[in-house]
This record gives C-alpha cells, structure tokens and sequence, in this order.
C-alpha cells in the first residue's frame, strides 16, 4: 500500500471519528431509562471505535510525514482510552466483565474477528532499544549466576579405537546376517510357488487375458483419482474447502512486506529530519525574526503604559512572572470565551483530546495542498508558526524584565510615586507545601538511597524474582467467538465466556494500559487482575503475552518462589520496596503471584507451613495502595484452586477478576488444526479434525498441545507422505490424560457467584437490588432508634 493510500485511509478514518464524536456529543446530553437500549448504544459506540482504533493504528505504523504522526498518535491514545471508558461503562451497567455483541455485529455487518482489540505496534518499536539491551543484561545476569536453562545439547563421550572398530564389526555384521535372511527368502518363497504350481497343474496365463486384467485395474486406478480431483474441485467452487496453496506466502504478501520495513526505515530518517529541523529553525528565526519581535513586544508594552496612563492618569502595575507576565495583558480571552469552554464538560475524559485533535486534523490536514510534498518530509512552515510563539514566549521573559525596570523609571521621573514592598502572603503558602512534602518523604523513605537501580536490577534477577518473560503473543492464544452468546442470555442462561473474550480482556486492561502512559494516566485504573481456571487452559502463557506485547518487566511473587528468601519483617519489607522501586523506574512492569490462592489460603495445610504462603497477605494491599495513575504496574495472580483462599480479603487485592474457561468446540477445531500444523503435522481428508474436537469436550488446550507433540514425533513427521495422519493416533494419546469435569467447571461458576461481581450480576437479575437497598434502610433506622434508648 503506498503513503498516498494511508492518507486516504487517515482521512476516512477521521470522517468516521468526527460523525462518531457528533454522535457521541449529541447522546451526552439524553437521559435514558432503557437498560437494553442504552447497552445497545453503547455496545455500539465501543464496535465502531475498536475499527477506528485498528485503522488509526496502522495508519500511524504507516505514515512516513512526521508532523501528522503527532496529530494521529494524540488522537490514536484518546480512542483506546475512550475504548477502555466505554468497556468500564458497559461492565458497570451488564455487571460482567464479558458481553456478547452477535445482533449488533449483524446490523454492522462485522466479522467477529473484527472485535479483536489491536496492539499498537509502538509499544515495542519505539523502545525497542531499550528492551534490547535490558534482555541482554537480563541474559547476562542469568547466564554469570547460571540461572539461566542451558539449551538441550546432546553430548558425545569419546571411546576408544579399538571398541569403536569393534562396534562397527558388530553393526556390519547384523546388517550382512539380515540381507542374507531376505535373500533366503525371496528364494524359498520362489520354489515353494514353483512346487504349488506342479503340484495344481497350473498352466501359463494367456497374454491377452492378462493385459486385459492390467487394463481393468489401471482404468478402474485412473477413474477413482479422476473421480476424487473432481470432487476436490467441486468443493472448492462451492467454499467448503481453500483453494490448493491458500496457506502458502504469495509473492505479493513478500513484496508489501518489504515495502513496509523500508517505509519503517524512511519513517525512522524523517523523524531525524524532523527533530534536526526543530532546532536549525529556532536558531535561523532568532537570528532573523529575534530582534523584530523583541522590538514589536516593546513597543505594545510602552503603547499600554501610555493608554493606562492617560485613562487612570497612573502608570499600571507590571504583572509577576507566576501571572504570565506581560502576555496575560493581550491575552485576547473574554470571560464569555472561558464559560464557553468550561461548559464542555462530559463524562469522559478523552472525548476532549480526541475532538481537539479532530479541529486540528479539519483547520491544518483535510484540505492542505501537499502536491510540493511527495517524499512526506517535515513541512517547514508549520515549524516556523510553532517556534516562532515559543520564540516569542522566551524574547518575552527577556522584554518584561527590561520593561519593568523601565516602568520603574518612568514612575519615578513622571508620577514620582513610592515603591511598595511585595506582599509576602505567598511566601507562607510555599512554606507549608514544604512541610507537606517533607511529611510525604517521611511517608515514603527510600530505604535504598544509596543504591543503583542496576545494582537492585542484578540483585533481583540474582534472587529469581526478577525473571525472563516467554517471547509468547496475544495472537498465539488462539481461540473462537461465542455465536450463541446474546441468545444464551436472553432465557436467562449464562455463557461461559469464549477465549477470544478472553483475549480481548487481557488486551482491554493488561497491554493497553501498560503500553501507553497517556492511556494508563487517564483511563480507568486497574492495578490489579486475577487470572482464575482449572490447569492448562493458559493463564501463565496470558501473563508472558502481556509482559512480550509490551516490553514489560516480569517479577515473580509466587508463594513458591519468595520462599527462604528476604526473610523476617524487615527482610520482607527490603524485598517489597526495591521490587516496587525496580518496577517504577523501569516501567512498565508486570508483578505475578502464581496459584495466588496460596497467599490468601482460608487455612494454610501442614506440609506448606515451613515456606509461609502468607507472607504478602497484609503488604498486598499496601502496594496497591501505593500505586498511582502514572505507575505503568499491573500485579497479575493466577490460580487454579481460588476456593481454597479467603475470599473477601482475595477479592479485595484483585480488582477484575476473569474466568479463563477450558474452550468450547469452536475453540477446540481451531487449537487442533493449528497446533498440529505448528508442530510440523499436515491436515488431509483422513484427519477428521471435526471428530477430534468433539471427542475432546472437557479438555484443555495444555491435554492437546501434549497429545499432538507425543504423537508427531520426527519419525511420524517424515512418515506422512505415505501414512497420513488419524484422529485414532491422538484419541489414544488422549486417554491417559483426566478432563476439567463438569463439576469441577460448576465449582468455578459458584466460587464466581461469591465475588462481589458475582453477587452484583445475580441481585440485578433477580431485582433484588431495591430489596436490599430497603433493609440497609430498616438496618439503619434500628440502629438510630437503639442509640437513641441509650442516651
């Protein structure tokens, strides 16, 4: 796709963004009482700004002109933001963390797949430096402790001449005594044919009957190929099977693929371009432009004294530097002017940035001639128009300096008039912001001043709580869309969630958030996120994509793993300030505490009770506590038994808590296709995938991968061209393994029932909301009327 493409796609993509922000602007306003349509619009809202988003963000992979990817990342962050707002307002309506959008997705006429939440490719590539070098220290660090797992190496003793010799002879000899056996044989076999044929009489078949026989057997060979080709062809006409090399890389795919990287290359010269350009600009306008404007600010200033002095006849007073100096005296803003724009408040926090990128993108962009501009370099004017304010500003601090001694001056010579002493209230005020930063420094001491972050960096990884993150994408957790969702729901049946509902969680309150800083500061804050779900199903593998998607930092808080190590309360208070202090500094960050049920655990059994579980039930909370909106930290748990933990402190520490279920048929034919082929496995019409994904109900996709890398061994591999692969094969692989039972997926469903979500979602369904709000009301007036006896 070349660059004039992306710029007919960035302004189709803003058109749809401005007719969604109007729409937006106009729904603000109306109160709804309607739950169903209210979810209907909002659902809505969020479908249309998630294919905003996707083209928005290859658009900004794309575009090489450096000023417009200003504009269009500004305007990139507040759509995933408002995204993220949308999803927040959704849950608190529906009560659950998942929703089913399969009539809306058919009135919009969108593929499910279309509702996958991208990943900005910025988060990796314009740190990619940095993530570089960390791995390489990481590595380092790990291979000088050798902590790191040495890569499987099969070595070879070296033995003697003569046992070697004699190791030949033996093997040579075995494979001579085996050609001899089929040799003998071939020729026992030849003369006991020979005996049967005097034995019966048997005469010499006829030529021509032969030929016949040979005939039959070839065309009857040909007719079946023929017959099996035309039925190949029939169903790839009719769209029930892909076309012959549909998987295989076009040449194209190669070409625009290289096309991209080079855009990336020019995208990269441009930005240099860019940022050189910033400063030579400056330099050559002050040079040039400097001492006009220096001499216009003057001459506006001395033009105001003169006015004010012959409307008050006194010369004014010099506005302080902390006002703004002499800009807030031709500041052009009335006070009708700053109504107007308090007045645009709305619920959401990024609908402001989007739409003032927008009045941008319409006054700047939409209509500008760039036929001058075809590279897409930097445009020079625009530069100019921005550093000549700034320019301005400066030469401006400089001006009021000299225009205050000269006000001085003329108020000595024209009015003589006293010099007061400035007012010293504010010095007061500074003062005790002072003392409230020194309370807050005391608040949080830094019991590692005199350290390094690299030195806490070593020491960590030394420790094993700093850990290498699995090189594992979002994509490769690969599931199917619920279709049955919406229609579940309205008999009052509950899906369990899909794993591409899954997927668009983690992406939705893990990646997102984590990957962009402007998003994290203003959208609605998790901290943190519990990952619940029988073993197997992927929840370690979510945490190592959040952690590959972003570049973040992995620390490993897991009962197991904290063991022995920092012992004693302050030992556990040391370990806890230098991993909140590492994670800060090199944020963004990723805190996991596998089978997190172990720390929260209602009671701890007898054979854990020398590794203390509970070590971090009490500071969890405190660290959540300590994290603030600029704080890139998401604490991850993981669990497989959440019921053994105590609830309501368990539920306190995690903030949104996701059912990761084992997956459904849909889920299980595409794991079973992709994961054979993955592991060097090809799919042919004897492979009855269909029957294998049925078969398998109630198994996860950690019984599969095992199933399918037991069954293609190297040996099976290089045996498919002449044996192809069986459902049987795996089936029987399959049997040693024990299924996630129904009972077992019930007891997920019930421990989720407990959690105040849970309760939530369950008082809206049954009504009970305004019962209950009734006997807080009866609990209250009670109380009121017992302390009143008392007194």
């Amino acid at each position: 796709m070349s660059n004039a493409m992306y710029n007919k796609m960035w302004h189709q993509t803003q058109e749809a963004l401005e007719s969604l922000l109007d729409k937006e602007s106009r729904n603000v306003m109306e109160s709804q009482s309607n739950q169903v349509f209210i979810f209907q619009m909002l659902a809505t809202f969020y479908i249309k700004y998630v294919q905003i988003f996707r083209n928005l963000e290859d658009v900004y992979d794309q575009i090489v002109h450096p000023q417009k990817r200003i504009l269009i990342r500004k305007i990139l962050d507040g759509v995933m933001g408002r995204v993220l707002e949308l999803k927040n307002e959704m849950v608190e309506l529906e009560l659950t963390e998942f929703h089913y959008f399969d009539d809306i997705l058919q009135d919009l006429k969108l593929a499910p797949q279309q509702l996958d939440i991208p990943i900005p490719k910025y988060f990796l590539k314009e740190k990619l430096e940095v993530i570089k070098g960390r791995e390489k220290i990481l590595a380092q660090i790990l291979a000088d402790t050798g902590l790191k797992i040495p890569d499987k190496k099969y070595t070879v003793k070296g033995i003697p001449l003569e046992e070697a010799v004699k190791l030949i002879q033996i093997a040579e000899r075995a494979r001579q005594g085996r050609l001899r056996a089929m040799f003998m044989k071939q020729i026992f076999l030849q003369e006991h044919r020979a005996k049967q044929a005097k034995v019966l009489g048997e005469k010499v078949a006829d030529v021509r009957v032969a030929a016949l026989r040979i005939q039959k057997v070839w065309r009857g060979f040909h007719q079946c190929k023929k017959t099996k080709k035309q039925r190949e062809e029939e169903m790839i006409f009719l769209g029930m099977k892909p076309p012959p090399l549909f998987n295989e890389v076009s040449a194209t795919v190669i070409q625009a693929e290289k096309v991209s990287s080079l855009r990336n290359e020019v995208q990269i010269k441009h930005e240099e371009n860019y940022k050189e350009a910033l400063v030579t600009i400056k330099e050559d306008l002050k040079l040039i432009e400097g001492p006009d404007i220096k001499e216009n600010l003057q001459d506006q200033i001395r033009h105001w004294f003169i006015e004010c002095r012959n409307l008050t006849g006194t010369f004014p007073e010099y506005p302080n530097v902390e006002e703004g100096g002499s800009a807030i005296i031709f500041s052009n803003k009335t006070p009708q002017q700053e109504e107007d724009e308090g007045w645009k408040m709305s619920p959401s926090v990024f609908l402001p940035t989007m739409e003032e990128g927008n009045n941008v993108y319409k006054d700047l962009w939409k209509n500008k001639d760039e036929s001058w501009n075809f590279p897409q370099d930097y445009d020079p004017e625009l530069i100019k128009q921005e550093k000549r304010k700034e320019l301005e500003s400066e030469i401006r601090v400089q001006v009021d300096e000299l225009m205050r001694q000269e006000l001085k001056n003329l108020k000595l010579a024209v009015d003589r008039e006293k010099e007061y002493p400035v007012k010293e209230a504010k010095k007061k005020g500074g003062k005790k912001k002072g003392k409230k930063g020194r309370r807050e420094k005391r608040k949080d001491k830094d019991l590692t001043a005199d350290r390094t972050i690299e030195s806490l960096y070593k020491e960590l990884v030394e420790e094993g709580l700093l850990i290498q993150a699995l090189k594992v994408n979002l994509c490769d957790y690969i599931g199917e869309y619920s279709y049955l969702g919406t229609t579940l729901r309205q008999v009052s049946i509950e899906p369990m969630p899909s794993l591409l509902d899954v997927r668009q969680l983690i992406a939705l309150y893990g990646i997102l958030p984590l990957g962009s800083a402007a998003v994290h500061e203003k959208a609605p804050l998790v901290k943190s996120l519990l990952l619940a779900g029988p073993s197997g199903v992927g929840k370690k593998m979510l945490v190592h994509a959040i952690c590959t998607e972003t570049g973040a930092n992995l620390f490993n808080l897991s009962a197991a793993n904290i063991a022995g190590k920092y012992p004693g309360k302050n030992g556990l208070q040391m370990m806890l300030h230098v991993v909140v202090k590492v994670a800060r500094e090199l944020q963004p960050s990723v805190v996991w505490i596998g089978d997190t049920e172990k720390t929260f655990y209602k009671k701890v059994p007898s054979t854990e009770r020398m590794i203390e579980p509970k070590r971090l039930k009490k500071q969890l909370p405190k660290i959540l506590r300590l994290l603030k909106p600029d704080d890139r930290i998401l604490i991850v748990g993981t669990t497989q038994r959440p019921f053994d933990a105590e609830l309501r402190s368990f539920c306190k520490v995690y903030q949104k808590i996701i059912l990761v279920p084992r997956p459904d048929y849909a889920s299980r034919f595409v794991l079973w296709k992709q994961i054979i082929q993955l592991n060097g496995g090809v799919i042919t019409n004897a492979l009855n995938v269909s029957c294998l994904a049925k078969v398998t109900d109630g198994f996860t996709q950690g019984h599969i991968v095992e199933a399918v890398k037991g069954v293609l061994t190297d040996r099976r591999i290089r045996q498919q061209t002449y044996k192809p692969l069986m459902a049987v094969e795996f089936i029987a692989k399959l049997t040693s393994m024990s299924p996630v039972y129904q009972e077992e997926e019930e007891s997920f469903k019930n421990w989720y029932a407990k959690t105040p979500m849970g309760k939530k979602r369950a008082l809206a369904l049954t009504g009970g909301n305004t019962e209950k709000e009734k006997e807080k009301g009866k609990k209250k007036e009670k109380k009121g009327k017992k302390e009143k006896k008392k007194k």
